[in-house]
């Protein structure tokens, strides 16, 4: 049963993933993506698949299995959408579409969700219970897609739910483990500031929204140093200052840009009111207008403890106990996962997918981005860990090898 494993649906998980990381589309446009992996679920006659929006796909597996144990129903999902990035790597599978790059790894989670789907359908009489595979579109960009389906109504009835993401930051054979806050929530400013442009050798007849922009980025700065508690201080970044065209000439109009990142709920609404305090003052202590748009983004990712526990226990079936790395801090990137988190007891965990071979670790969102596709059957032996812990299929996973019946 191993070598079959081994040689169909672990073969087969390595060329959906390079046929994913070869056709990449970007958020809201998975068309082609979407329909690839609904006719790789409809032709598994055990699932019950639907789209839930046009670039998404949910397969259903309802097992038959007698139990008097409480049947669950779980969720598994991957993101499928990439980055408007140009990829910089030599694989044969690189992208053919200018442009469009999966340089955040959901090539690999979809292509690792699509296996553990394929596995776990051969085995409906033996699951207690209920499994959503969930395939979403537009993790990438505000509002987000799993907010969408959310909507839609995939997480109804459901009792826990699971996600992995790939780290370029660790190894091949390797697995992350986070309780609590697992990454930030993210929201984005725009400010635009008013002033009165002239000319450079009178600034006393003009308002200069360059020195009040400068003033507002020194103060913002305040809030994390001086307003909000270190133990939970956000990250506050201007990224973009932009004004003028003439050395001889004070702008009428400068803008700022910048995103505020934040592991805890207070502190995140607090940051917004004291930036927007700052921005008011300063601009009314020079008698300068504003206009300032808030981007709101994703929620902070939480990881319960139950769902938490149940990771914990399956990564101790798979990977030795030093190959399971607790992890003390969060990350402050962000994930839509949250909106299923929010709901229900979610866990969401980092997979290590980098060798010596691949050289340079590049990080995420890196034109020259590469995965240890070795990493990909670690991924399927999690999904397929997690449904044997909560829906009793009775399948033993053994820390050498892959997949075995017992």
């Amino acid at each position: 049963m191993l070598k079959q494993i081994q040689t169909t649906i672990l073969d087969e998980v390595i060329s959906w993933r390079r046929h994913f990381h070869a056709n990449p589309e970007l958020s809201y446009e998975e068309h082609e993506t979407s329909d690839y992996i609904y006719k790789i679920l409809s032709a598994l006659p055990r699932l019950e698949v639907t789209r839930p929006t046009g670039t998404s796909v949910m397969a259903v597996l309802k097992g038959t299995k007698n139990s008097a144990e409480k049947p669950y129903t779980i969720a598994f999902r991957a993101d499928i959408d990439a980055l408007p990035i140009e990829e910089e790597t030599e694989l044969e599978c690189k992208s053919k579409n200018p442009g469009v790059m999966h340089a955040c790894g959901h090539d690999a989670h979809a292509a690792m969700l699509l296996g553990a789907a394929n596995i776990l359908s051969e085995k409906k009489t033996a699951i207690n219970g209920e499994i959503r595979f969930i395939f979403q579109h537009a993790e990438e960009v505000l509002p987000g897609g799993a907010q969408e389906l959310v909507k839609k109504g995939v997480m109804e009835g459901v009792d826990l739910a699971f996600a992995l993401h790939v780290t370029p930051y660790e190894r091949t054979g390797t697995i992350c483990l986070r309780d609590g806050v697992f990454c930030a929530a993210a929201d984005d400013f725009e400010i635009k500031i008013i002033g009165q442009g002239g000319h450079a050798s009178t600034p006393e007849l003009t308002i200069d929204p360059l020195m009040i922009g400068a003033e507002m980025t020194t103060n913002i700065q305040s809030i994390v140093s001086r307003k909000i508690s270190t133990l939970k201080a956000p990250v506050i970044s201007i990224t973009q200052f932009h004004a003028g065209s003439a050395l001889n000439v004070i702008p009428e109009y400068a803008e700022i840009g910048g995103t505020i990142r934040s592991l805890h709920s207070d502190s995140r609404v607090k940051a917004r009111e004291y930036l927007e305090q700052i921005v008011k003052g300063v601009a009314d202590a020079h008698g300068a207008r504003y206009e300032l748009t808030w981007h709101l983004g994703y929620p902070a990712v939480v990881n319960d403890q139950t769902a938490v526990n149940i990771s914990r226990a399956v990564m101790g079936e798979i990977f030795e106990e030093e190959q399971v790395i607790i992890v003390d801090d969060p990350m402050f990137g962000t994930e839509d996962f949250s909106a299923f988190s929010e709901i229900v007891p979610a866990s969401m965990q980092f997979l290590g997918v980098h060798s010596d071979e691949l050289g340079q670790a590049y990080p995420l969102h890196h034109p020259k981005f590469k995965i240890d596709e070795g990493a990909l059957e670690y991924g399927v032996r999690y999904f397929v860990g997690i449904a044997d812990k909560l829906c009793g299929r009775n399948q033993q996973l053994k820390r050498s090898g892959g997949l075995t019946p017992s």
